[in-house]
């Protein structure tokens, strides 16, 4: 059976600096009418940046929608266009401080597929050496170091709720048990 939905009519309701709001009239495979409700974003990358003491660089910073501190891997926003490597990259040294040597993909997630089209780019990052962090403007976080054998224990006991993170923890771990990173 064909399951994809057919776009009638694309309604933009919101566009702002981050995301687009639209409402679409849309056909279902049977034929019968529907209304989808979408986010369109551009996208984010997160990396796991490990030490040579086997330590993920974190970061903890407040989510304004859900009004506390999280504890993620450093992440940060696609600008259009704007190459997943490299803005992993960016964001790494922004963040962290930190530049590698190494960086991989680890393929990428979709966060949230029922109403957001944002894709997250997975990267893993070694040969790790400090430069100068460089937040940007309204952009407040602290950096940390956490054994990647602890940060499993984390997401395991709900401590690391962000998606991303949970997925690119659990990803690297595997790396490493199979001694491919």
């Amino acid at each position: 059976m064909n399951f994809e939905e057919k776009t009638l009519k694309e309604n933009v309701i919101f566009e702002g600096k981050i995301i687009t709001l639209h409402v679409d009239d849309i056909e279902l495979p049977d034929g019968s009418r529907a209304i989808r409700e979408v986010v369109e974003h551009s996208g984010g990358v997160c990396v796991a940046a490990m030490t040579e003491e086997k330590e993920l660089y974190f970061v903890r910073q407040y989510r304004y929608p859900y009004k506390k501190i999280l504890l993620e891997l450093p992440a940060g926003k696609l600008e259009k266009g704007e190459d997943p490597l490299k803005a992993g990259i960016r964001e790494l040294e922004e963040e962290c401080g930190v530049v590698a040597d190494e960086v991989i993909s680890m393929g990428t997630v979709y966060p949230t597929v029922a109403y957001c089209s944002e894709v997250i780019h997975l990267f893993a990052a070694k040969g790790l050496k400090s430069t100068r962090q460089h937040l940007d403007e309204g952009e407040f976080l602290s950096v940390e170091k956490i054994p990647l054998a602890d940060a499993v224990k984390m997401v395991m006991n709900g401590e690391i709720s962000d998606s991303k993170t949970v997925a690119l923890v659990l990803k690297i771990d595997n790396l490493v048990k199979e001694n491919k990173f």
